[in-house]
């Protein structure tokens, strides 16, 4: 379980995070969501002690990511939005990194190379964005480590490479494990995260279940405009509308247009799911059985960053960084 209480961050004079409370359960595939500038890296960056907290804390099971602990690194990974493209075969990179990580496995990364189509046996530096970013992608799910943090995951993939993706995370993610992904791709990843928390303004501005989501908004998929929609966007098949769900009926969330509906009426969501403070516990082991279905059934109805310095594989804290 990682414990998120009274954290506040800031560059100097600009505040970047405040009050943030959360409670992330183990066994869970998270999205985190935000506008531009909210502090999604950074937040992320904090969870993985890169950078240290202004005020309140952060507790993984206990202790604190800050400290840089052996025993919390060996189990923790933050995959970059930038990763490098550095002079080294794919395969050598992780038999040369993987032991930093006391549960790697070199077998696991090759299957997952596999998985998303990618040749280990090729040099990093004359990959593409994508196949970069996919060797990156099998090397943190092959470190098998508790706490997974990735930055944009799907940025440069291509369509299958997506689907891979989505593919490798519900397989190579152990049950007890915590997937925290920041990403504007929701499209892309709707189908596997489960709860959403969206950053706005330096505060949580919703944290909860696809469940409680569901049970509090309606989502509406007819053809038929409604007055009582807070949001509304037309589409090829006709609309999608969001309501508050008075009438208790059940609905497929759309996380795109509950984005959009959390832009347009902050304090009305604000309210409604009382996100301040609020400790999600949805099931984990059903969620993930969920996703993996959801996925499994899209599947079947739809038929470069160039860096030498090899240290940035993992960011520092040297700069304030842009989300």
């Amino acid at each position: 379980m990682i414990k998120i209480e009274n954290l506040a961050f800031s560059y100097g004079t600009n505040q970047v995070l405040k009050n943030i409370n959360l409670t992330l359960q183990d066994g869970h595939i998270y999205g985190l969501l935000g506008e531009n500038g909210v502090g999604k890296t950074t937040l992320l960056t904090l969870l993985c002690g890169l950078k240290k907290c202004k005020e309140g804390f952060i507790e993984m099971d206990g202790l604190q990511p800050y400290s840089r602990r052996p025993s919390i690194l060996g189990n923790l990974f933050y995959l970059s939005d930038e990763v490098a493209a550095i002079n080294v075969k794919a395969v050598d990179f992780a038999r040369n990194y993987g032991p930093f990580w006391p549960h790697f496995s070199l077998e696991t990364f090759m299957e997952i190379m596999q998985v998303l189509e990618n040749d280990p046996q090729q040099k990093m530096n004359r990959m593409s964005f994508g196949q970069l970013k996919k060797t990156y992608i099998a090397f943190a799910l092959a470190c098998r480590c508790k706490y997974l943090f990735m930055d944009e995951p799907t940025n440069g993939l291509d369509i299958p490479s997506k689907s891979q993706f989505r593919k490798a995370v519900m397989k190579y993610t152990a049950e007890d494990s915590i997937v925290l992904i920041s990403t504007h791709q929701v499209r892309d990843l709707e189908d596997i995260i489960d709860p959403i928390i969206i950053l706005d303004s330096h505060e949580v501005l919703l944290n909860a279940s696809l469940e409680e989501i569901s049970d509090r908004l309606w989502f509406n998929y007819g053809s038929e405009y409604r007055q009582d929609a807070l949001y509304t966007e037309q589409t090829l098949s006709g609309m999608i509308q969001v309501c508050l769900n008075a009438g208790k009926v059940e609905s497929k969330v759309n996380v795109e247009a509950l984005f959009n509906t959390a832009h347009l009426h902050k304090d009305l969501i604000r309210a409604t799911f009382a996100a301040a403070g609020r400790e999600a516990d949805p099931q984990p082991v059903e969620a993930k059985e969920t996703a993996a279905s959801a996925e499994e059934e899209q599947e079947t109805a739809a038929s470069p960053v160039d860096r030498e310095d090899e240290t940035r594989f993992m960011p520092h804290d040297d700069e304030p960084q842009n989300n």
